[in-house]
């Protein structure tokens, strides 16, 4: 296939694809999807190896945000039936982060519901981050808590925060359609700001939102010239009592199509399977491995993920292997300094794909909602 090898070659060299191409690999058929997956498979490999990154998520804070996210579970007028509760203690976060660490986990992301947080709020989690990285030698520490205010990225980066997270989550033109109480640009300025002050940007999307295949081009593209270290691909989980909960618009062949997608648009980044892979990929969860080089370990913020030892014998049958704390994830060329791709060459406008329609086999049995670790009193599952 001469799209294939042409974007094979592109990934190889750094060099990204035309904004056509990226559509070609989301409008190809399931007959192909092999081919897709082993092409991606190979730009995946020179850049990452067969190494895969174990991140794990610690919720700070869950629940009661004043902002209204439609695909979130925490949003305001929310009600889905999530856990909720205030901030974790720094002792009670950091035996959290442990949990992670044991099962292998090389990066904790602290995350907190909310708008952004208050100067109060960076001491806590600057508390936590120094109680974590006390206990547990060479982990990294993302903070995710959403808008930052002038210096708060100063602050968490002199705290010890590694990392910031924050995703763009869709396109500019559709953003308003998701959420009203901030924009598409507030995203992106935090992102800066966490970059400015010397953190390593972590932001990605979600898809499975309603959008079509143009919206999922722009995002990935928007995010590329964004140039974080690591993009999060998350699959819109369709809690009940959310805005979105009727939208199952993905199947696990559309899901990989994305991640192959999302790989050749950014072949040397940090490419994370995050939430929502065991609802929409299920059984052809290895096959993704082929294409990331990240994915989150055990649970999510509000939901369950399948069982941490589940995960690590995914990754060891599927011949990859767990990457190291001794290990730098990103390629030398990142490390050396920002970027070092290509800029994309022009390319005619492609038209926009319609949304499949949802099946009628829809596993909405699939969405657990978390009952256990952080902010109970039953172990995590890591």
């Amino acid at each position: 296939m001469d799209l294939l090898n042409t974007l094979v070659d592109k990934g190889l060299r750094r060099e990204l694809p035309t904004r056509e191409e990226a559509l070609a690999v989301l409008a190809t058929s399931d007959d192909e999807l092999l081919d897709v997956v082993a092409a991606a498979g190979k730009v995946r490999r020179q850049w990452f190896g067969r190494r895969v990154k174990l991140n794990y998520l610690v919720n700070l804070k869950s629940g009661l945000c004043p902002e209204d996210c439609s695909y979130c579970s925490q949003r305001l007028g929310s009600k889905a039936e999530i856990l909720k509760y205030t901030w974790l203690k720094p002792d009670d976060a950091s035996k959290a982060a442990a949990a992670g660490v044991a099962g292998g986990a090389k990066r904790v992301c602290l995350v907190a519901s909310g708008r952004g947080p208050t100067d109060r709020d960076v001491d806590r989690v600057s508390e936590t981050i120094s109680a974590i990285k006390e206990q547990n030698e060479g982990v990294e520490v993302c903070a995710c808590l959403g808008l930052l205010s002038d210096g708060q990225a100063e602050r968490l980066r002199s705290a010890g925060a590694d990392a910031y997270n924050h995703n763009l989550n869709t396109s500019e033109a559709t953003y308003g359609d998701i959420c009203t109480t901030h924009d598409f640009s507030d995203r992106v300025s935090t992102v800066q700001q966490a970059q400015a002050a010397g953190m390593s940007a972590c932001s990605g999307l979600i898809a499975g939102m309603g959008e079509t295949d143009a919206d999922l081009v722009d995002v990935v593209f928007a995010l590329r010239e964004l140039d974080p270290d690591s993009v999060p691909v998350n699959f819109l989980i369709p809690f009940e009592g959310t805005p979105l909960a009727k939208e199952w618009n993905l199947t696990p062949q559309r899901a990989l199509r994305i991640l192959a997608m999302v790989r050749f648009v950014c072949p040397d980044i940090e490419v994370r399977l995050a939430g929502g892979r065991e609802v929409h990929l299920r059984s052809m969860q290895p096959l993704a491995l082929h294409l990331v080089n990240s994915l989150f370990l055990g649970d999510y913020l509000t939901s369950e993920g399948q069982a941490g030892k589940d995960d690590l014998a995914m990754i060891a049958d599927a011949g990859f292997e767990v990457e190291g704390t001794d290990t730098t994830t990103l390629p030398e060329h990142r490390r050396a300094g920002c970027g070092g791709a290509q800029p994309a060459a022009d390319a005619a406008e492609a038209p926009a794909a319609t949304v499949p329609a949802p099946s009628d086999a829809t596993r909405r049995d699939l969405v657990a909602v978390r009952r256990r670790g952080a902010g109970t009193d039953l172990p995590p599952n890591a």
